[in-house]
């Protein structure tokens, strides 16, 4: 059977995603070093936290995690986990892994920051992530801070607040999501099944 590992790099929220990605019918623990990442059949990098601790920490694990990325091993980053794809971010200082190009950008001060709440789908590009979701589709989001990719092609949805941003992202087995999965519902579910069948094909 698959095993999922969260990386544990000191952000909260680790056991509502543990027991969501279980419910959509994948085995998941919680590991801290580049040892628990070699033997993960698929990897999730949680949200909630800081930019730069969470980049110092996964410093350590980032070869660890490029050479599963390679391998095909199914990545996802929710919130700050989605952040940390890029180069770098207003937040503060720090160097993200870097898979994708771009940065990370603060919400307008026109709206209500940070970002809490249901918020709409806007479906850019069809993805296994996303089958079954319906345009329009309302999922729970937590955020001051949003991803802007330099290369558009790896948007899947998007999302109006103040500005329209990049809601979710995937490049072969890797998937992002600025909303919280494990925190929107029947939806949330539905998304991280779709997730837990690229990590069982």
């Amino acid at each position: 059977m698959p095993q999922a590992v969260i990386f544990d790099y000191g952000v909260g929220n680790l056991l509502s995603l543990k027991t969501a990605l279980e419910k959509a019918g994948l085995p998941t623990s919680i590991g801290a070093n580049a040892k628990d990442l070699v033997k993960a059949d698929a990897i999730a990098l949680p949200g909630v936290g800081s930019f730069t601790a969470a980049s110092s920490k996964l410093d350590v694990v980032k070869e660890t995690l490029q050479t599963k990325i390679n391998e095909g091993t199914p990545l996802i980053g929710i919130c700050l986990g989605l952040q940390l794809f890029f180069e770098t971010s207003q937040e503060g200082p720090g160097t993200g892994l870097a898979l994708f190009k771009g940065k990370n950008m603060q919400l307008p001060n026109n709206v209500k920051v940070p970002h809490m709440g249901w918020n709409t789908l806007n479906m850019v590009k069809p993805n296994e992530l996303f089958e079954g979701i319906a345009e329009g589709t309302y999922v729970y989001f937590v955020h001051s801070l949003y991803p802007v990719p330099k290369d558009q092609s790896i948007v899947c949805t998007k999302t109006e607040y103040g500005t329209t941003f990049t809601s979710a992202v995937a490049s072969k087995n890797i998937y992002g999501t600025q909303f919280h999965p494990e925190k929107s519902g029947d939806v949330g579910i539905k998304i991280l099944e779709n997730f837990v069948k690229t990590v069982v094909k």
